[in-house]
Formats: C-alpha cells, sequence, structure tokens
C-alpha cells in the first residue's frame, strides 16, 4: 500500500478529521500525524499552511462543543470528560490549580499538558469564561501545540521518509502495523486508568455509611479537599464539613485528630483527590481515614441534608 499516495490524496482531510475526533474525545493521538504534514511541507510549504489552518479549526469546533457544554451543565460535564479521557482521573484537579493560577492562559498551554487539553474547554466554560475570550485564547494555544508538530517534521524530514520507506517495504502489512501500534497505545494507557481506579475501590465509604455513622452520633471529621474552582461551580457541601485548602494541604493537615473517623470527600471522578488526601493522612499516622464513593454528587443523589456556603472569593 503506498501510504504517502493515500495521503497525497487525502492527507489534509485526515488531519481535519483526526484532530476534530480527538477534540471531542475519541483517544487517538494526532501529533505524530501533524509531524508528517510538517515532513510533507518541505516539498510542498502550502499543504503545511492548510494543515495549520485545519489542525485549528478542527480544535476549534471540538473544543468549542466543550466550552459549550461545560457553561450549560457546570461541574457535571467534567466527570464526562475524564471518563473519555485516558489521562489519570486528576487531571480535573490539575487543570483547576492551573486556572486558579493563571486563568484564561492557561488555555495557551493546554495542549501540551497531559490531561489539560481535554478538561480545559469545559472548565472554562462552567467558570463563566466569556466565548470571544476563550476562543481567543484556545485558537492561539491550538495553533502552538499544531505549529510545534509541524515544525519536528520540518526539521526532521529526513527521518520521517525513511520511516515511510520502511512502511512501504511492509506492503499491505504497513496499515496493520500502524493500527497495532495505536492499539498498543490506547491498551497501554487504559491500563494503567484501571489500575488506578482499581486501586480505590477497596478503602472507600458509601455515603449510606457515612450518613448512618453520623446518625448514631459517631462525629466523623468529614473533609471538603475540593478545589477553590469546584466550590464556585457547586457550592453545595455536606453539613460540617471542614474545608481542605489544597494551596496549603501541609498545614491544613497537620490540625487534624487522629483519634477520629476521617472521611474525604472530592468532586472528582472515581475519587482521585480524596483518595491522594486519605493515603497523605494514612502516612502521618491516621488509620481511620476513607474517601467517600461518589464525592459530594453522591450524597446529592441519595436525597441527603446539604448546606450552601457562600461563594470563595
Amino acid at each position: 500500500m503506498d501510504l504517502n499516495g493515500v495521503y497525497v490524496d487525502y492527507g489534509l482531510w485526515i488531519i481535519f478529521g483526526t484532530v476534530l475526533l480527538q477534540q471531542l474525545g475519541v483517544p487517538i493521538p494526532v501529533f505524530p500525524l501533524l509531524i508528517f504534514a510538517g515532513a510533507q511541507a518541505v516539498e510542498r510549504p502550502m499543504h503545511g499552511i492548510w494543515a495549520l489552518v485545519l489542525s485549528v479549526l478542527a480544535s476549534a469546533i471540538g473544543n468549542y462543543i466543550w466550552f459549550l457544554a461545560g457553561r450549560r451543565y457546570g461541574h457535571r460535564v467534567l466527570k464526562a470528560v475524564c471518563k473519555v479521557s485516558l489521562s489519570p482521573d486528576s487531571c480535573v484537579r490539575q487543570t483547576e490549580t492551573t486556572f486558579e493560577r493563571y486563568g484564561a492562559a492557561t488555555l495557551l498551554v493546554a495542549r501540551f499538558l497531559p490531561g489539560l487539553g481535554m478538561v480545559a474547554p469545559p472548565l472554562a466554560g462552567g467558570l463563566g469564561l466569556r466565548a470571544t475570550t476563550f476562543l481567543l485564547y484556545n485558537g492561539a494555544g491550538s495553533a502552538l501545540w499544531a505549529a510545534g508538530g509541524l515544525a519536528l517534521g520540518l526539521v526532521f524530514h529526513t527521518e520521517v521518509e525513511w520511516l515511510l520507506d520502511s512502511l512501504a517495504g511492509l506492503g499491505t502489512h504497513a496499515i496493520g502495523t500502524l493500527a497495532g501500534i495505536v492499539a498498543i497505545y490506547v491498551s497501554y494507557r487504559w491500563w494503567n486508568r484501571w489500575r488506578f481506579r482499581r486501586g480505590l475501590c477497596a478503602a472507600r465509604i458509601s455515603v449510606a455509611e457515612l450518613d448512618e455513622m453520623m446518625n448514631r452520633g459517631n462525629e466523623p471529621l468529614v473533609l471538603d479537599v475540593r478545589s477553590r474552582t469546584q466550590r464556585k461551580l457547586d457550592s453545595r457541601s455536606i453539613p460540617g464539613a471542614r474545608l481542605i485548602d489544597l494551596d496549603d494541604v501541609e498545614r491544613s493537615l497537620t490540625e487534624i485528630p487522629r483519634d477520629r473517623d476521617v472521611i474525604v470527600y472530592c468532586a472528582c471522578p472515581n475519587e482521585a483527590t480524596a483518595a491522594k488526601i486519605a493515603m497523605q493522612l494514612q502516612k502521618r499516622g491516621i488509620p481511620r481515614v476513607r474517601p467517600l464513593a461518589g464525592g459530594i454528587d453522591a450524597w446529592a443523589s441519595a436525597g441527603l441534608k446539604l448546606e450552601v456556603r457562600e461563594t470563595e472569593p
């Protein structure tokens, strides 16, 4: 099979469709395709320009859809994002922290950092970022990302051509080889994700168990470890919960007593942040600490009492 011939005929459509699918959440690698397009631009400069334009356009369409979803559904859409993302579930917390520090400028580098690219658009929508501001920063970030891939192709075009010649030597097996590489990549990322989630399941406590503990008068210490951004998106909290500032988590954890049951909850998928804080507490010698299964959403879905806090500055 002449891969180079196929690319010459359909390359720009392939780039547009692949980038769009990735931005919508399909876990496929795109950067190698941009590198290949950059190598093609050595002899066809306009091809590189069109590849850049179409990559930015596809990114804008895919990311704007997530931006609108975040604006409409708020924090709930972040769970959906991490369900289709291959990055660890803590990507939500990392993106929230980055947004708290740098605001819209986060969109300039989000595509270069694992996990941030998928989470940043709906988070920007949920935080009420203006659509024009989002499109401007997101477009600039997408252009930097695409230009980086194209530039690598330009610099290493000799090596890219050698790789294509090697694949051409495989004949009809070339497509199978490429598909196998992609399958291995996706499988490895899903395996890491599955192993991460499996490690969280054993020590969790259900909302029913926590409610029963509170009704019995056991007085468990409930810790709300959501980021400031999450608490702005959803001001509900479990009654009596103590807020833990993730920017100063070390100082906050030193104040936790060792003689009480400690329940930690968040709003991130699979209780990723809650589980990490729970492990930190266990290392500090606090044995009776567990993350709350389902976090604040599970508590609310069970119809249990909630209190609404004032929005933090």
